[in-house]
């Protein structure tokens, strides 16, 4: 009886958490939520909450004396949690590289031009609204793609959209992804510590070492990485680069199995705290007000139109060139459409606008100016590519 009654509660649960779908679902709830909780009378105390770091047995603050880590929820899970994400995310660019669909060149002429086109494009109009004032600096806002978004936008979508163009997002999401990670690593890092920088390349040798040498024991390349973590954070370089460098050290052989063991863990706790903890905003008084402004306009009609501008320029280019070929049985305005939903950038752009602005107000118009980009890239993705296919 207990075992029936516990199958019918998890298995509409376990159905869900299978569904292609789910990921994009959860970090809208998880958005929403925040966003209200944030703003509703519980607000100061759910934000202060993750700004703050509380002992648990005596509600007294952490104080790091000998060890430099973290001192807030917050920042635990974008410095911290967030490198199981960047550590996936590593390993699947490492095996679309190696065996996927980006390991020969004429596979991954096509996604590669045009995730540069996706990149450049939004980075240019950013650059065009705040040439010059102080907001410049989040140039590297709206170049990203939410893989877990764009694809499950597309997935509702079912046979309308053909599997090849659904392969080419995925491969232009990772690159982009890939682009992201190097941009935050090059130019969103403020000031660098040598002497970690110095340790954290020596430490990471080990796993170098480990690699080459074709050691197969997991843990071998785990307790270095936790070090290189540490080294990284302390260095000024932004600590979640140490998931992406571990990652491309992981025998081959095994990176399936852990990509297989991380899914679960990274979309439906990782990525569900990242929302919860970076749209715990309180929104202006104002909202549309707040939204006249040049970060805003830099942000939106860079993710909104420079996205599939570029996407579709230089891969018109490529193809036109002879250097590449359109995916298996779609067309021009299908690519476009692909565009359209490139433009969901979410995850990794409200990561990019914690790191661009100190200012807790430019964050905040920052991350409106994602989430408002992000619905509506993904909206008039959805609707272009369903009508098409009328």
């Amino acid at each position: 009886m207990i075992k029936s009654i516990r199958k019918s509660l998890l298995s509409p649960l376990y159905m869900f958490l299978k569904d292609s779908r789910a990921v994009g679902i959860v970090l809208i709830a998880c958005t929403l939520i925040s966003m209200i909780l944030a703003n509703s009378g519980a607000g100061p105390g759910y934000i202060g909450f993750w700004n703050d770091l509380f002992d648990p047995a005596g509600g007294h603050h952490y104080q790091y004396r000998s060890l430099h880590l973290p001192n807030s929820y917050l920042l635990w899970i974008n410095d911290g949690m967030m490198v199981l994400f960047f550590f996936m995310v590593g390993m699947e660019i490492k095996r679309e590289l190696t065996v996927g669909e980006l390991s020969s060149i004429r596979q991954s002429i096509l996604p590669v031009l045009a995730a540069i086109g996706g990149m450049l494009f939004p980075a240019l109009i950013f650059t065009l609204f705040n040439n010059g004032t102080e907001y410049a600096h989040g140039w590297g806002i709206p170049m990203a793609t939410d893989i877990a978004f764009s694809l499950g936008i597309l997935s509702l979508l079912g046979k309308r959209v053909p599997v090849s163009l659904k392969i080419f997002l995925m491969a232009l999401a990772i690159i982009d992804d890939l682009g992201a990670i190097l941009t935050i690593a090059i130019f969103y890092t403020p000031h660098l510590e040598i002497k970690y920088l110095l340790i954290g390349a020596a430490v990471f040798l080990i796993p170098l070492l480990l690699n080459f040498m074709k050691v197969e024991r997991l843990i071998f390349y785990f307790i270095p990485g936790l070090v290189l973590w540490y080294c990284l954070f302390n260095s000024g370089v932004h600590a979640t680069i140490a998931g992406v460098l571990l990652a491309f050290c992981i025998p081959q052989d095994k990176i399936s199995e852990l990509v297989h063991g991380l899914h679960d863990p990274v979309n439906f706790i990782v990525m569900p705290l990242f929302a919860l903890a970076n749209t715990a905003i309180l929104l202006p008084s104002d909202v549309m007000q707040a939204l006249h402004h040049d970060i805003s306009y830099g942000v939106i009609t860079g993710l909104v139109i420079g996205k599939p501008l570029g996407i579709f320029v230089l891969s018109f280019i490529a193809v036109k060139m002879k250097l590449g070929t359109l995916p298996a049985k779609s067309n021009w305005w299908q690519l476009l459409g692909i565009g359209l939903i490139a433009g969901i950038g979410f995850t990794m752009s409200i990561f990019i606008s914690s790191l661009a602005y100190t200012d807790r107000n430019l964050q905040i118009i920052a991350i409106m100016s994602v989430i408002v980009a992000s619905v509506v890239a993904g909206a008039a993705g959805f609707i272009y590519l369903r009508l098409i296919r009328r």
